[in-house]
């Protein structure tokens, strides 16, 4: 490939992790990666200063062609002398082509090879956006970074249309190359392809043939779930060349920012830092804070005891509190301020970490606390509220009871049997044991090893197999381990299904294997090498011939109607 403009330079990437750490120049000035980009769509962003901004740590805001070309307009920003000066921003800008804003406009527009004919929202003139002129309007607004123009489509649309869109992408990609002509500033492709690894592969390949200055992963966060945006995601960054940024749009929570940088990805974006401000939803280093919540108004605690914001260091849950319930625009900005140095912060230490080759220890530790709700101050009332069994959740003959003073469980309507939910409970956990079962033989590596095979039966609200990979991860990051197969056989996925639908109550189940299992029967961690996890479903006197064996282990707890065979041990 042609040398980037970009003069990218990766510097670190993580043992076991596609993780990694880079640098590279803009016109304005040196950006290091993994990097958030805050979003400034309209030249600014939502309730915050430049200065704010500036200060807690953002190197490139993001801006959009589509609405700047609405208002004010190119020639605005030809006279000013560029987006930098119009908005005093010292830094780097990246600006979208439109073409997102174009699909969220499905009944405004319509699609030609030309480019996307819209109306204007501001004086219902009718505009066609091509690549010329998304890029005319890009080179006008000055940014650091170009994107082509794309045209987006739903991540779960049929092959057909994904490859149609993908084909006009990327002949759209050229179009937007030829009108950059000499313009110092770089330009981005954007890979597409729905969910079809194929298509990915298909658009990649073609992209890399032209000299673009980095690739962006876009047709993610429009339709798919959690697990097929990571898998798209991973497949894609593997795709692309390792001496070009990598930057995937319009993504995420901090927890799916930290899940796509461990598949390769050095940039983002998303709205949700001051989205989620304006409601009153702050991140923290315990988690998500709600401070639109009673239990706030009369804390005096600071926001985030380890964070080192401004916001955090001069005002009190109480008075963010009181800001949130009278919706003064004084709380949108500065619980906008603190989300957006938290983003920042996290950013910084993911870095660190890849620098020092201990990404993988703080990629554990941050997966359990980012997921982390609002659940560790509990309101107090004069009187505890009374939980009438009509609204309880049930599914099938399962049902939650949530008892006030008492842990949240889950009973078998029926028996009365308790489903285990609790991953300390020693009767069938048995760390020790599986930790001691781990180890390799001397002088034996994990390949040559063999597996370790546990049978979990009636699989239950998955506490013993959750259990026991926290006990694999445990140990796989002391050493070398024995690969773990986990077999799951149940007759009735309803007590897991109930205990994900309130994942709140458990805990445990924010790990994810256990919502990938559910949907594919199947998942292997990307990060432990050699942990495996199967369900079989059925009367188990059918499945039990079906499930490698013997097992080493056997965690057992069958359900009610679940006949358990002769000769089944029982641990």
């Amino acid at each position: 490939m042609s040398p980037s403009r970009l003069a990218f330079q990766l510097e670190a990437q993580a043992t076991d992790s596609r993780a990694r750490a880079a640098t590279f120049h803009t016109l304005h000035g040196t950006v290091r990666t993994p990097l958030f980009m805050p979003v400034g769509t309209q030249a600014t962003v939502k309730a915050q200063l430049p200065e704010t901004l500036h200060e807690s740590g953002s190197q490139i805001l993001l801006a959009n062609t589509y609405h700047l070309l609405l208002r004010p307009g190119p020639e605005v920003f030809k006279k000013m002398g560029g987006i930098q000066k119009f908005m005093n921003w010292p830094g780097s800008v990246l600006t979208d082509s439109g073409g997102y804003q174009i699909f969220s406009l499905p009944h405004s527009r319509s699609m030609t090879e030309a480019g996307a004919v819209f109306q204007s929202y501001v004086d219902g003139q009718r505009i066609l956006l091509s690549p010329e002129l998304s890029i005319q309007t890009q080179m006008a607004i000055g940014s650091d970074i170009m994107m082509v123009l794309d045209q987006c489509i739903p991540s779960t649309a049929d092959e057909a249309a994904a490859r149609t869109a993908l084909q006009v992408t990327q002949r759209w990609a050229v179009r937007s190359l030829a009108a950059r002509e000499d313009s110092p500033q770089s330009m981005f492709a954007i890979v597409q392809g729905a969910l079809y690894p194929h298509l990915r592969r298909e658009s990649a390949e073609g992209l890399m043939q032209l000299p673009f200055d980095g690739f962006a992963i876009g047709g993610l966060a429009v339709g798919e779930d959690k697990a097929e945006r990571e898998d798209t995601c991973e497949l894609t960054a593997c795709l692309l060349p390792e001496d070009r940024p990598r930057y995937l749009m319009g993504v995420g929570t901090p927890l799916d920012i930290l899940e796509a940088v461990h598949r390769g990805v050095d940039m983002f974006d998303c709205i949700i830092p001051t989205q989620v401000a304006k409601r009153g939803s702050v991140f923290t280093s315990r988690g998500i804070v709600q401070l639109r919540r009673t239990v706030y108004k009369f804390s005096e605690d600071k926001l985030d005891p380890n964070c080192t914001c401004p916001v955090c260091a001069k005002y009190s849950r109480a008075y963010l509190h009181h800001l949130t319930k009278t919706q003064e625009p004084l709380g949108w900005q500065l619980m906008g301020q603190h989300n957006i140095h938290f983003y920042h912060q996290l950013m910084r230490e993911i870095r660190q970490s890849i620098l020092e080759d201990r990404f993988l220890p703080l990629y554990q530790e941050k997966r359990q606390i980012l997921q982390v709700e609002d659940i560790d101050h509990p309101i107090t009332t004069t009187k505890p509220p009374v939980i009438s069994p009509d609204h309880a959740q049930c599914v099938g003959d399962y049902e939650l009871s949530l008892t006030p003073g008492e842990p949240p469980r889950i009973f078998h309507i029926t028996t009365g049997l308790t489903i285990d939910t609790d991953v300390t409970t020693p009767a069938w956990n048995e760390e020790a044991q599986l930790a001691q079962h781990l180890r390799l033989p001397s002088g034996v590596s994990p390949k040559e090893a063999t597996p370790l095979i546990l049978w979990d039966i009636g699989l239950g609200a998955a506490a013993p197999a959750l259990a026991a990979i926290l006990t694999y991860e445990e140990e796989f990051n002391k050493g070398p381990v024995r690969p773990l197969q986990i077999i799951s056989l149940t007759n009735d996925l309803s007590p897991l299904k109930l205990a994900l639908s309130h994942k709140k109550h458990f805990p445990y189940l924010r790990h994810g294997a256990a919502d990938t299992l559910i949907r594919r029967n199947t998942w292997t961690s990307r990060y432990c090498t050699g942990l495996t996890w199967t369900l079989i479903e059925g009367p188990l006197a059918e499945t039990l011939p079906q499930a490698p064996g013997p097992p080493e282990i056997t965690f057992h707890q069958p359900l009610p109607g679940m006949e358990v065979p002769q000769g089944v041990p029982e641990r």
